[in-house]
């Protein structure tokens, strides 16, 4: 379900209501906070403390792989056809979703841990940077016809839900 009506005015808001983000701030806003817990992990000492941030890093890289999936990417594909990139990000999910499981069946006292971690790491680095770049993803998708705040409203209702789910179980 793709949003492919004219772009919104940035500043643009709704009454009573704070500015929207839209999407690609919410996606960088992620890329931010997944960054900071990595930083976080290489200077944890205490196994309780890498277990928490690994968690958090877990949980955020499969909401945010599953709303890109969802939403973002399908949204992207049909307003720009870009086969090569959209592909590309699909394969690169796939690749930390089975790195991401495999963490979560082991634990700091593992001895491949902080190694499976490290890696992740510089897998998440290099997507980031590919879908940020000039010329990346989300260049292409705001030079697009993308309707970023709708779009970007879509992606954290399901955030909001998914992290709601995740949270109960």
């Amino acid at each position: 379900m793709a949003i492919r009506t004219a772009k919104k005015s940035r500043s643009s808001s709704r009454r009573g209501a704070a500015t929207p983000k839209d999407a690609i701030a919410l996606l960088k806003a992620d890329h931010r906070q997944v960054e900071e817990w990595f930083g976080q992990f290489e200077k944890a000492r205490s196994a309780d403390r890498k277990q928490m941030l690994v968690n958090n890093i877990c949980q955020a890289l499969r909401v945010h792989t599953r709303i890109e999936e969802e939403i973002f990417y399908p949204a992207f594909y049909e307003a720009t056809e870009d086969k090569d990139l959209h592909h590309e990000a699909i394969v690169e999910h796939d690749g930390a979703r089975k790195l991401i499981a495999e963490i979560e069946q082991s634990s700091p006292s593992d001895d491949y841990f902080d190694a499976k971690i490290s890696v992740l790491s510089e897998m998440i680095k290099h997507h980031v940077k590919e879908e940020e770049q000039r010329g990346g993803m989300f260049a292409e998708a705001r030079g697009s016809s993308l309707d970023l705040v709708e779009l970007g409203e879509q992606m954290a209702a399901r955030k909001n839900e998914l992290m709601g789910a995740s949270q109960a179980a």
